[in-house]
Parts: structure tokens; C-alpha cells; sequence
């Protein structure tokens, strides 16, 4: 009698394990390649703004990449700590002090203004080779989702500004690390 209860609990057991691992095998795998994205867009696209208004430090590279759920362009600063930058939606993009229109292509067009010289004032060399109006020398953005166009602004009064045109109005954010800048675009509203 032992044996017969013995071996219907293991059936039961087996039973059990084996309904566990179907219904876990037909779920949604939640790591891994085949993972479903889950992308936030509770960014918003408010101007975003934070840090220290001038490092004394800078901008030495621009850079872009590509996410699964957004885009996203870099500012290096190196020995610039807790960089300041100032982002947000703008009907025209204008140079700032000068006041000169550049046209950024775009649905959507993001002024980025960047707490860092792009000159050495000392010296009077760029250290970062952008040249007022054009397209930012560093950065192809061929084949992104969000990105369009980038613009650059110049540099004065120790900050350095970019136009970004964007596919539309899309929720963004910011990311202040240590000696660079990020800004994501993400590409939808929703997820």
C-alpha cells in the first residue's frame, strides 16, 4: 500500500511540474534576445534643464547611438563633473548670442544647450571642430528612427548649443554623468 501512495504522490508531483513548465514556456520570454521591449515615455517633452550653468571645462566630442526604444546623442566634457545643460522644443532654431536662423530638417526640432566652452579660450583652438549652421562633424545619424538632423549653434558665454531635429514632438530625457551629457529621444509615445 506504501508503494501505491508512494507512487501516486510522484505522479501527482510530475503532474504538477510539467503543467508549471507549459504554461511557463508559453509565456513571454522577460530576458534575453527575444525579450519584449518595455519602453518608458513618461519622459515628457517639458524643457529640462540642471547643473551647473558654466563646468569651465570642454566640449570635446559629440556622439550618437541607437536603442531598441529611443536615440540618443552624447556630450563629452572630460573634467567637467556635473555638467549643466538647458533642453527643450523650439519652433525655429536660432545661433545664440547672434540671433542667425539655422533650419534644422525635423518634425520637431530640440535646442540643446551644453555648459562647456567648444573653444579654448587660452589658445584659441576648438576642441570641438563645430562650425556654425552645419551639420555636427562628429555624428551620422543615417538609418536612425527619431533623429533627422543635427545643427550646430556655436559656442558663447561658456556654452555650446545644437539643434536636433527629431521625427515629431517625442517624449525626451536627460542624463547628467559625471563629465558628460545625455539626451534620449525616445520613438513613440507609447510603448
Amino acid at each position: 500500500m506504501r508503494g501505491i501512495g508512494a507512487a501516486a504522490a510522484a505522479l501527482m508531483l510530475a503532474g504538477t511540474m510539467l503543467g508549471t513548465a507549459a504554461s511557463t514556456a508559453s509565456a513571454a520570454p522577460t530576458e534575453g534576445p527575444r525579450a519584449a521591449a518595455s519602453c518608458p515615455t513618461g519622459w515628457g517633452s517639458g524643457a529640462k534643464t540642471g547643473g551647473v550653468a558654466m563646468s569651465g571645462d570642454h566640449l570635446t566630442d559629440i556622439r550618437t547611438g541607437q536603442h531598441e526604444c529611443y536615440d540618443r546623442i552624447v556630450f563629452d566634457v572630460p573634467g567637467g563633473g556635473q555638467v549643466g545643460y538647458q533642453v527643450q522644443y523650439v519652433d525655429r532654431f536660432y545661433a545664440d548670442p547672434s540671433g542667425e536662423y539655422i533650419p534644422v530638417a525635423g518634425g520637431a526640432i530640440l535646442d540643446i544647450g551644453i555648459g562647456a566652452w567648444s573653444v579654448d579660450l587660452d589658445t584659441g583652438k576648438w576642441t570641438y571642430p563645430g562650425k556654425v549652421g552645419k551639420t555636427l562633424p562628429t555624428v551620422n545619424i543615417n538609418g536612425y528612427r527619431t533623429f533627422r538632423d543635427t545643427k550646430f549653434g556655436g559656442t558663447s558665454e561658456g556654452q555650446t548649443q545644437v539643434g536636433l531635429g527629431v521625427r515629431a514632438r517625442l517624449p525626451f530625457r536627460v542624463i547628467q554623468l559625471e563629465d558628460k551629457v545625455v539626451v534620449d529621444v525616445a520613438h513613440s509615445w507609447t510603448s
